[in-house]
């Protein structure tokens, strides 16, 4: 009894420390851009500010078009999410219920495509959209968005697909309903948490992404926000720390958002797919 009352305060004071390792950067981020430019100079900085202002926030608009760079990151997100889902869901479906050789290989170039470095794709990746003269362009960076998170989507969505049960697409093909009915009407909802969760890892991850943005992006007006959020530092590489922090701060509340909107959502479904299979 000892031994399992202390395996569990072990448990959960690992698990305690690991929340506070995640949340200490966003909690030090949402300190810094409330204090005032005064108290981020001291050499003993605090958790809470002395004297909270929104001036960082206002000046970090005024510097630069934090809206007009959120509106070119979230389309570029959304576009790349429901492309990347579009794509996936069939070929998941293919991959997971015909484990035919040729399934088997796509499924390891998948997992193994995740290895390669973002540097030795981005040199194809440039001379591909330069012949497509889709360079400088959000349609040519939601291109690279799907081809980024499409591999990982796949292998996401063929777990998914893998854990309905095959019997229950028998058995409703054996009361006469068709493939295609089939699919829609006994897949696809007990598919749709997992289709839900990889759109929100295809969002998140299109959003919160820098270099190929910052790589294939040069007019000012079609930059995206994480690349806009360099603009705070200076050309000698001093930060304008304050309103650099509010900005960031701004920038990670959609990510935030969305998944504390959603993830019952996920969670819910995914118990009830498993009391349907």
């Amino acid at each position: 009894m000892r031994t399992s009352t202390g395996g569990r305060v072990g448990q959960y004071a690992a698990l305690l420390a690991y929340l506070v390792f995640l949340a200490f950067p966003f909690l030090w981020l949402l300190s810094t851009a409330f204090k005032s430019p005064r108290e981020l100079g001291r050499l003993h900085p605090t958790w809470i500010p002395r004297d909270p202002t929104l001036d960082n926030f206002r000046q970090a608009f005024d510097e630069q078009p934090l809206l007009r760079a959120a509106g070119n990151s979230l389309l570029a997100a959304l576009g790349a999410a429901l492309i990347a889902v579009l794509i996936a869901t069939p070929l998941a479906y293919v991959m997971a219920r015909h484990r035919t050789r040729l399934a088997k290989a796509a499924t390891g170039w998948v997992v193994v495509s995740q290895a390669f470095p973002l540097v030795l794709v981005i040199i194809p990746l440039f001379l591909v959209l330069k012949n497509l003269r889709l360079i400088d362009s959000l349609a040519g960076l939601v291109m690279v968005y799907v081809v980024w998170a499409l591999p990982f989507a796949l292998w996401m969505l063929v777990g998914y697909v893998r854990a309905v049960p095959a019997e229950l697409e028998e058995a409703a093909a054996v009361d006469g309903a068709g493939r295609v009915r089939t699919l829609l009407s006994v897949t696809a909802p007990l598919l749709a948490p997992g289709i839900v969760a990889t759109a929100l890892f295809a969002f998140i991850t299109a959003w919160n992404e820098f270099f190929f943005a910052l790589v294939l992006l040069k007019t000012p007006e079609k930059q995206t926000l994480p690349v806009v959020l360099t603009h705070f530092i200076g050309a000698e590489g001093v930060a304008d720390l304050g309103p650099l922090a509010a900005a960031a701060f701004l920038a990670t509340l959609p990510s935030l958002v969305v998944f504390a909107i959603i993830q019952r959502r996920i969670t819910g479904g995914i118990a009830a797919g498993a009391v349907r299979g």
